[in-house]
């Protein structure tokens, strides 16, 4: 994995997202989530190659990609672990890391994320603002959408890493964007406009300017209204949540024959149904105990 400098003491390493650190000195820093599983011994390499510990894990939320090697590094390492108060509680266990996953079932859960399962030593406070940790003084912004507690932290350089509260521009094909609450995320992305930051940080693989965050917020903007508009339009009839899911899947060419990746589909498409419910686009109703959605002109 390469690590690149992007301002100061402000690094990024180049795993299959970018997984920032800050350091603190020669041989400490604090990482800012821990990425796969599957990538644990290279970040290991990386960071022992460059000479640094990690003695913190400010995390930005827990999602497998985001925080698969917390528990790991803080057993190995003594390394701290701070987490926001609903994020530590979905990775208390295997029945609440469900909630997470939803469609999965409690097995497939337990095959594929018991890593995810740790406590957190410190708990992120609910309010923005400063926050001081390993040592080091990072601002903390609420960002919840993408999941209940997600942050983006700006680090003592005054860089911004927005973890999944924004895509990047090579992410912006997206077929089906994760957000827990549509609703929620595009509020949250709004509040990002609010920053002045030198750099910020996506997750999957982006960094930008202060110049081009804007025109960023606004095509993820409009990439989430474009799908819901997309998926509605679907709707040509009273459906079930299975039949708008074919749907999608048949229009955007998600013909996976794995039922973790279908399952995974149906997941994302059913937040899309339910943000177009919230904002009034799409009625429920109940036929033979069965919950199916319409446009509410014709019910």
């Amino acid at each position: 994995m390469n690590l690149t400098q992007i301002k100061g003491n402000t690094w990024v390493i180049e795993a299959n997202q970018l997984i920032p650190l800050y350091k603190l000195d020669h041989s400490r820093c604090v990482l800012l989530d821990t990425g796969l599983l599957e990538e644990r011994t290279a970040l290991e390499e990386t960071l022992s190659t460059a000479g640094l510990t990690p003695v913190g894990v400010l995390c930005s939320h827990a999602h497998v990609d985001h925080c698969a090697s917390n528990g790991y590094l803080q057993e190995k390492y003594q390394t701290q672990i701070a987490l926001t108060a609903p994020e530590a509680g979905m990775c208390a266990s295997l029945l609440t890391l469900k909630c997470y996953f939803l469609t999965l079932s409690p097995g497939m859960v337990a095959r594929e994320s018991s890593c995810m399962i740790h406590r957190p030593d410190i708990i992120i406070p609910a309010e923005d603002g400063t926050f001081s940790f390993c040592g080091a003084e990072f601002e903390i912004v609420h960002t919840p959408g993408h999941s209940a507690g997600h942050v983006c932290t700006i680090t003592p350089d005054n860089v911004c890493y927005t973890a999944d509260a924004l895509l990047s521009r090579e992410l912006l094909t997206a077929k089906l964007p994760y957000n827990l609450s549509q609703e929620m995320a595009l509020h949250s992305r709004d509040k990002l406009r609010r920053l002045d930051c030198d750099a910020y940080i996506m997750a999957h693989r982006g960094v930008c300017s202060r110049t081009e965050i804007q025109p960023l917020i606004d095509v993820n903007q409009h990439l989430i209204h474009r799908r819901a508009e997309e998926i509605l339009a679907l709707v040509n009839r009273p459906m079930t949540a299975s039949q708008i899911d074919e749907a999608v899947c048949g229009l955007y060419q998600l013909l996976t024959r794995k039922p973790r990746r279908s399952l995974r589909f149906e997941r994302n498409v059913r937040f899309f149904i339910e943000y177009l419910v919230d904002t009034g686009r799409l009625a429920e109703v109940c036929q033979n105990g069965a919950t199916y959605y319409a446009r509410p002109e014709e019910f």
